[in-house]
């Protein structure tokens, strides 16, 4: 039998005896590998999951717990999402999914971790704008942001890039490491308790996956050079896994995401331009616009440059994403609910001949 403590399983709910508890260690396409206390097995959902779900995020994703039904010759059954600690997600307004499912909002990439390793390689491609971006992101998914600025060995200068990192985000740890010659990788052993779980995050080419093979120990991922041109690699992890390192620890590794869409991020933007919100708080009005308004304190620190123009744009451009994000979220779940009521009317009316009409 397995522990799944060791995979750190945390639930106290009780459950039906026919049912086996879980945790998603691979999902590629519709199909899922779950560990279980019989071994590992493969799942696929129960058809209601795809009726009564709103959006995509009410389905498992890698690192989830789950409940089953355990099949030893086949495929198993997965019946029951438990509830998550922590989740990482994105928006997406380009999926489609199957069945009652028309339009996916919001897309679960990793769920259930203690730490956030956001990774960003000391090469031409560093920018210090994504990983304010990626901060963002890791603040609202209830996991503990860390910077890796990896590739240590391709520049000369890391103390740029480090300071960078550290001005724009003064509470999050940030390491400087180099996979190639083992720089900085004893420094992690602090984030790789047993039971823990971390997920990489990064663009492709930033080194998820030759640092997954030096915590693992052995290669257990192709590793592609990156491109002279733009210091950016292919995709080299092509779906959503999760590894047991021999420390005991976890790592969810995703493929390399171009674009990360906001997806309800207010808190975390606030998070991360806290001196922009500190700023916005000491306005004359509570509803300045921050335009022509006498007495606003962002126009002040704009003169006398105590904030730039640059970061303020960056904050005005992430709140409008987010909030266009979460419109339409909104919009769509309305949408959704109205049409599950009309849907249980026409059945109704089916069922009693009536024909009165929902409120």
């Amino acid at each position: 039998m397995i522990c799944l403590a060791n995979y750190g399983y945390f639930n106290t709910e009780t459950y039906q005896d026919s049912l086996t508890p879980g945790r998603v260690t691979m999902l590629q396409r519709e199909q899922y590998n779950v560990i279980t206390p019989y071994g590992e097995t493969t799942a696929v959902l129960k058809g209601s999951f795809y009726y009564n779900a709103d959006v995509r995020e009410d389905f498992p994703a890698v690192g989830d717990f789950v409940l089953l039904q355990y099949n030893e010759s086949g495929n198993s059954r997965i019946v029951k999402l438990l509830e998550r600690r922590s989740k990482f997600s994105r928006s997406d307004f380009s999926g489609h999914a199957r069945g009652y499912v028309k339009t996916v909002l919001e897309q679960v990439v990793a769920a259930n971790f203690e730490h956030v390793f956001i990774m960003s390689s000391l090469n031409h491609d560093f920018n210090i704008k994504r990983i304010i971006r990626y901060l963002i992101q890791a603040r609202n998914s209830g996991g503990q942001p860390v910077i890796l600025l990896t590739k240590a060995d391709l520049t000369e200068d890391t103390n740029t890039p480090l300071l960078e990192a550290q001005q724009a985000a003064p509470d999050v740890p940030v390491h400087i490491l180099s996979t190639k010659t083992g720089m900085g990788l004893d420094a992690l052993n602090a984030y790789l308790s047993p039971g823990k779980t971390i997920v990489f995050l990064g663009m492709s080419g930033v080194g998820k996956s030759s640092l997954l093979n030096a915590l693992m120990g052995r290669p257990v991922m192709a590793v592609k050079d990156i491109r002279d041109d733009d210091s950016r690699g292919r995709h080299t992890t092509t779906h959503r896994q999760l590894f047991m390192l021999p420390s005991g620890a976890m790592v969810i590794d995703t493929p390399g995401m171009r674009e990360l869409g906001l997806f309800g991020a207010e808190e975390g933007i606030g998070t991360g331009y806290q001196d922009i919100t500190e700023l916005i708080a000491q306005c004359r009005f509570n509803d300045c616009r921050h335009a022509t308004e006498p007495g606003c304190a962002v126009l002040t620190a704009l003169a006398d440059g105590s904030l730039s123009s640059e970061r303020w744009e960056g904050y005005l451009a992430l709140k409008r994403e987010n909030r266009f994000a979460d419109d339409k979220a909104g919009y769509l779940k309305d949408k959704r609910a109205w049409g599950k009521d009309i849907a249980k009317w026409s059945k109704q009316r089916k069922r009693d001949g009536g024909f009165s009409a929902p409120e």
